[in-house]
């Protein structure tokens, strides 16, 4: 319970920041280019703070449903407009203004993720040092001569400081089936120059675990102790086992590792297998059937727990950290193949190449708000900058009523030299909410599904 109160407060932090910046870039531009603005609003529904301020009067406030914000422009299609006022509606500009106020809250999105990793990498990035600690037996890192101990120098003449630096340069290259040059130090200190064939990886394993699953690499990882550091609701909680137990044996036998325990429960789909853990000194026994799930193909026990580890020695920990030019620069550099890459899955899901499941909905944002704020400051900020982008990108969509939909309007009015009808804007936005409501739907099943599996 308290988990979860603290990812719904790390979600509602973010979000209300995320909303605050995008609503503001209309604001700003709108202000700038004489446009009034009568409500600067963060949140939807009866506000719970509000104030007037400025010669305009302009009611800044909060509403009380925090998952959203808009800001209210004067508009003849809004409310009535004097006189006096008819050169500051909305409305009433020229095509361009129009299109620069809409496409200005995207902006800030992508402006707000540069910054937010300008400042991050100024101050550093704790990682992992890049040594291979496993390659995956037939997997194409095997196939271009990796081995474990490898020391990852460059990715096509990059630099690698860290196990995760260059993720998004390998999702890219992935997409378009490319070959990657990687050079490596073995453990003998040997240097060459091995080569990643991308060109028959399947789109669908583009994902998060490309370098893993897809590619075949696995990093360092801090050895599992045969203790349970974290558990979901399922079979070892019904049982009554607890975090922080020891496991010591599985139907009689020695648990040395958390390896011979997962071994053990995988081959158990649905049998009652008999766990006996240490608790504050003192031994309980347990009854545990596993959940029978299907994973590549075939069919496995799982009880639904995972592992405490030893912690990562200090020898393998790096900070990765630039001055103050290249921290924008690889700030820019980021955002701009976040913000392709997005695009980019977004059209090969369109295309049936790459599974929806991909999508994201509002419980997963939240699960790793709350990840990410309890691993510090800087990860709580790196993760801002990715759902900031997400968030821009994702309004630049051209369905009517995102801002996307707006700029296709006032693309189509500047060419054809008149604004749409009435009628044809009324059926967009229908249209646009439907798309938007099935998005909505498909993100929540994959949250769900994430969870039920």
């Amino acid at each position: 319970m308290t988990d979860m109160l603290y990812y719904i407060g790390a979600f509602v932090v973010a979000l209300g920041v995320l909303i605050a910046v995008h609503e503001f870039g209309h604001f700003w531009v709108a202000r700038r280019l004489g446009v009034k603005v009568l409500r600067f609003s963060i949140g939807f529904g009866k506000p719970l703070w509000s104030r007037r301020v400025g010669e305009d009067r302009m009611e800044l406030a909060i509403g009380a449903f925090p998952l959203g914000g808009y800001v209210k422009m004067l508009d003849e299609t809004e409310g009535e407009v004097p006189p006096q006022e008819l050169h500051r509606a909305f409305n009433r500009q020229k095509v361009w203004i129009r299109m620069a106020v809409v496409v200005a809250g995207p902006l800030f999105n992508f402006l707000f993720a540069i910054l937010a990793y300008w400042a991050v990498y100024m101050i550093g990035v704790d990682g992992i040092k890049p040594v291979v600690g496993k390659v995956m037996e037939s997997s194409i890192a095997q196939q271009a001569g990796f081995h474990a101990g490898d020391v990852i120098l460059s990715i096509d003449g990059k630099e690698v400081q860290s196990w995760d630096q260059h993720r998004l340069y390998l999702f890219q290259r992935a997409l378009d089936r490319a070959r990657v040059n990687v050079e490596v130090r073995d453990a003998q200190g040997k240097v060459e120059s091995l080569q990643l064939d991308l060109s028959n990886l399947p789109v669908q394993e583009v994902n998060a675990s490309l370098l893993e699953r897809g590619i075949g690499l696995i990093g360092f990882l801090p050895e599992p102790l045969p203790v349970i550091g974290a558990m979901e609701p399922g079979p070892a909680a019904r049982a009554g086992m607890k975090i922080g137990d020891r496991l010591v044996e599985v139907n009689g036998d020695p648990v040395p590792s958390w390896e011979q325990l997962v071994e053990v429960i995988s081959k158990s789909p649905g049998k009652a297998v008999h766990v006996t853990v240490e608790r504050e000194g003192v031994r309980h026994d347990f009854e545990v059937t596993p959940d029978s799930v299907e994973q590549g193909g075939q069919t496995i026990g799982r009880i639904n727990i995972r592992p405490q580890f030893t912690d990562i020695p200090d020898a393998m920990r790096v900070k990765v950290r630039f001055g103050v030019v290249e921290a924008l620069a690889e700030g820019a550099r980021n955002t701009w193949s976040m913000s392709v890459l997005t695009f980019e899955m977004l059209y090969r899901m369109l295309k049936l190449e790459v599974s929806a499941r991909n999508i994201s909905g509002p419980i997963t944002i939240a699960q790793y708000a709350g990840y990410s704020a309890k691993a510090g400051v800087e990860q709580f900020v790196l993760f801002l900058a990715v759902i900031s982008i997400s968030l821009g990108a994702l309004n630049l969509l051209p369905i009517p009523v995102l801002d996307g939909g707006h700029l296709m309007y006032y693309i189509i009015e500047f060419i054809k030299g008149s604004p749409l009808s009435e009628r044809t804007m009324m059926l967009g936005q229908q249209v646009g909410v439907a798309l938007l409501g099935g998005l909505m739907m498909l993100a929540f099943y994959n949250d769900l599904t994430r969870i039920f599996r």
